[in-house]
């Protein structure tokens, strides 16, 4: 599985400082208690057009997209990520990609890798190296048929070929949008595939850093700052871990 963990632990997010000023909830938003292992079908916070009220608007989306036709709430823990390569030839992706994207504010995700010895996998945390939040590209939907009194929205992290500083842990990685391409990608007049995958590049290779953490964030439901402390500082499990220098 890629990008199925991440965190989001900054307390407020200047969203209209990167790139845009109409945010109808203000230039800031209050992100709420520090999120150290963000899992699927969690509730995330979504940026995403808003065409009723004709702005950017902030709103929560169930992690794991689950189309408008689906008639099953479990497809979306199969649809955590979209590939950026195939989005506009997927049935369940090409009508969001042309009408439905979003951007997720991150500021770090976790990757496993074969440990020293083959024992078990060694968690990364793979966040940016300025410590600034930084936002992938996803896609949301809303559903009306699974709940009777209430649209379920849901959403999906679009990821690209891995850059050259996380290939060696995973082979994918999230599609992280420039912030200078963040309206770009959320202008609602745009419906051009091309134009928008053109958008969708692995990340800088200087953009994010890697650092090796304890196994305590393998468990969704560990949920504290332990999770993102480097291994050396986190509690000791007996177990060898393979490191990259």
């Amino acid at each position: 599985m890629l990008c199925g963990r991440f965190t989001l632990r900054a307390p407020v997010i200047d969203l209209g400082q990167l790139f845009f000023a109409d945010l109808d909830r203000g230039d800031e938003f209050a992100v709420g208690p520090a999120r150290f292992n963000i899992a699927p079908t969690q509730d995330i916070l979504c940026v995403h057009y808003d065409s009723q009220r004709e702005c950017f608007t902030v709103a929560l989306s169930r992690w794991g997209l689950i189309p408008a036709w689906a008639e099953d709430i479990s497809i979306g823990s199969r649809m955590i990520n979209a590939r950026s390569e195939t989005l506009d030839s997927k049935p369940s992706f090409k009508h969001a990609l042309a009408r439905r994207r979003c951007v997720i504010p991150m500021d770090g995700y976790y990757e496993w890798t074969k440990a020293n010895g083959g024992k078990g996998k060694q968690p990364y945390l793979i966040e940016p190296v300025d410590g600034q939040v930084k936002f992938m590209a996803g896609l949301w939907e809303e559903n009306q048929q699974l709940d009777d009194d209430e649209a379920i929205r849901s959403c999906t992290i679009i990821t690209t070929p891995a850059n050259s500083t996380t290939a060696h842990v995973h082979h994918r990685m999230p599609a992280f949008i420039r912030e200078g391409d963040c309206s770009k990608w959320l202008d609602p007049q745009c419906h051009d595939a091309s134009k928008l995958k053109m958008l969708l590049r692995p990340a800088e290779k200087n953009l994010l850093k890697l650092m090796a953490v304890s196994r305590h964030v393998n468990s969704p439901r560990n949920e504290d700052e332990k999770c993102v402390l480097p291994l050396d500082d986190a509690r000791a499990d007996g177990q060898q871990f393979i490191r990259f220098d």
